[in-house]
């Protein structure tokens, strides 16, 4: 097998980074206060992702603090090891499509393969372990010595944002997750695991035998391991075996000192505790999250802090999230990538797959295939929506297998070419992501597959729109007239043409209003789809307009179709129009934190 780049701590990936040109040390007093966040959001938004950034004197603590260390393709690359990810996808398929040996050949070489993997699960070992080197338990333990970030304004508090919590069934199966965990004090803190997630799972059989659940969190690990702690195995199934896999050598862990767990034994820090599930919970949040918007304050369990461990002189490996592109958006295409040979074990015709940034992972799916036969793509999309994390899927775009599915301007304008509203949109319901806010109900609502594969036989051809040469003054008079504060029309040469309208919403359901208004006048002759966006949205900003199609539409009430022409109201809602819940804000810096980080922010810039 391929020998692979690997590390065995943080502190040699630090190293990697810094020698390859891909960190930046800030050496100047920061704030964990929302000036970290500042800094790192300007950075992740860098062209490629900027760099790493080590804030080597963060206020309130005696840890440096590295942050966007995954948040480029190239840095991504460099954390699991390989020169292209593909590596570790054709690793996977490999593995997943072994032949039955038919000859001794074929059996000698099989053996080598599962001699190989046998090398890969997590050994423990005994004695003295570097994250060990100190020990806090009972009243030494104080978790505000760690920089924890407040990453938002409105955020709660302060958030440890990229740990890895370990948990076990009752059985004594491993899970790790990363959920963010609020600092309630010095020893609590909240544990936001979804009703989705492996570790509430295993929290609601502990509740159902009446025990308390063991945890430990670490921080800090390898890369690898870290990155194993997202990734979405099927339960039960190990993420440090998915580690192993990737490094290519197993991850040595020791035991806790306070718990009858184990962790990685090259971790920067680890937190040992519990959580009860006869405690009541108790209020977590807000928090600015991944969707680019605060997630609204729930209530999760408490976890309890029995022991701080760490390294002697560790470094607190940290994250931010918020509108895309940021430093989990890598990270997500990683996954992508990883694990479509996965997907292809149930969907084989699949051939290749994205998720686009301004879908925030779960919101958009675009997938090419092999059609083989009429409503294949309905099929598969049907298929797709039933297929672990693929269920969170509000929206899958299907196209043909030549076409590059990363190239989302050429993908656009492939869908506007060839796209029939009244055929090629179908809709369907189902489970939503908890963070989804656009559902008239949380964690369920409408789904949306676009067909944009070729017609077959079978298949009724299809109809395209008779439009009229774009004419920009009578475009923006009709906008005016409907109350438009600007308007953009991203493709002008396209069988289909889509107007993007910025309206002033005081009214229920105004923006399918205006839409279809303009659509029945004179913009109607020229285009058949507009989207709605508040004003505070550039029409020409395609990205911002994508990102709020994704997330501020549930499609069964946001896209309206008639005779041809297609309103998307991807405005905010409102209680009048049947959404009951609290629409969370988009996430912004304030004007004094932006203008406090500046002249940092121009002296550690990249040129």
């Amino acid at each position: 097998m391929t020998k692979r780049r690997t590390y065995g701590n943080l502190g040699q990936f630090i190293a990697a980074l810094e020698a390859a040109g891909e960190l930046i040390r800030v050496k100047e007093r920061v704030s964990p206060i929302l000036e970290i966040t500042e800094i790192a959001d300007r950075m992740s938004k860098l062209p490629g992702g900027g760099k790493a950034l080590l804030f080597e004197n963060v206020e309130g603590s005696a840890m440096p603090l590295l942050i966007n260390a995954y948040g480029s393709h190239r840095r991504m690359a460099m954390a699991l090891g390989v020169s292209a990810l593909k590596e570790i996808a054709d690793q996977i398929e490999g593995l997943l499509h072994m032949a039955a040996p038919e000859s001794l050949a074929d059996k000698v070489a099989m053996l080598g393969t599962l001699f190989d993997l046998a090398k890969f699960p997590p050994r423990k070992i005994g004695g003295a372990a570097p994250c060990h080197e100190v020990v806090y338990t009972g009243d030494a333990v104080d978790l505000s010595l760690l920089p924890a970030l407040q990453c938002w304004p409105d955020d709660a508090g302060r958030f440890i944002t990229f740990p890895l919590v370990f948990t076990q069934s009752l059985d004594g199966r491993r899970n790790i997750g990363m959920y963010r965990m609020q600092l309630f004090d010095k020893k609590t803190t909240g544990m936001h695991w979804h009703i989705h997630k492996d570790g509430a799972h295993n929290f609601h059989d502990y509740k159902r035998a009446g025990k308390r659940m063991e945890v430990a969190v670490a921080i800090g690990t390898d890369p690898v391991v870290t990155y194993a702690a997202t990734a979405p195995m099927p339960r039960g199934i190990d993420e440090l075996l998915l580690a192993g896999l990737i490094r290519k050598k197993p991850v040595t862990l020791a035991k806790c000192k306070t718990i009858d767990m184990w962790v990685p034994a090259e971790a920067e820090i680890i937190i040992e505790g519990y959580v009860d599930p006869a405690e009541e919970f108790r209020m977590e949040g807000p928090f600015g999250d991944h969707t680019g918007y605060y997630s609204l304050a729930d209530y999760y369990p408490v976890f309890h802090v029995t022991a701080v461990t760490h390294r002697r002189s560790p470094v607190y490996f940290t994250t931010i999230v918020g509108k895309p592109p940021m430093e989990d958006c890598y990270m997500g295409r990683a996954t992508s990538d990883i694990f479509l040979p996965m997907l292809r074990t149930v969907s084989p015709e699949v051939k290749d797959m994205d998720l686009p940034w301004e879908g925030v992972f779960h919101n958009c799916v675009i997938v090419s295939m092999e059609k083989r036969f009429p409503a294949a793509a309905h099929r598969l999309m049907n298929a797709m929506w039933g297929a672990g994390q693929m269920s969170f899927a509000k929206m899958i775009l299907a196209v043909d297998e030549g076409v590059d599915v990363r190239d989302h301007r050429a993908v656009f304008r492939l869908l506007m070419d060839t796209l029939d509203i009244g055929e090629d949109l179908f809709y369907s319901e189902g489970v939503l992501d908890v963070l989804d806010h656009s559902s008239p109900v949380p964690m369920r609502g409408g789904k949306l597959g676009i067909d944009a594969t070729p017609r077959l036989a079978g298949e009724s051809p299809r109809r395209q729109p008779e439009l009229k040469p774009v004419d920009e003054a009578a475009i923006a008079a009709a906008v005016k007239a409907e109350g438009g504060l600007g308007y953009c029309i991203p493709e002008k040469g396209t069988g289909n043409r889509v107007l993007i309208v910025s309206i002033d919403k005081t009214l229920p359901r105004q923006g399918q209003t205006a839409g279809a208004k303009l659509l029945t006048g004179t913009a109607g002759k020229m285009v058949n789809i507009v989207v709605v966006v508040d004003n505070e949205i550039g029409p020409k900003d395609l990205s911002t307009v994508t990102w709020k199609v994704f997330n501020n539409t549930d499609p069964r009430r946001d896209f309206i179709r008639r005779e041809g022409t297609l309103v998307i109201d991807a405005t905010k809602k409102i209680p009048e129009e049947g959404h009951m819940r609290e629409w969370p804000e988009d996430l912004s810096m304030s004007p004094a934190i932006k203008e406090k980080v500046e002249p940092l922010w121009q002296k550690i810039k990249p040129a």
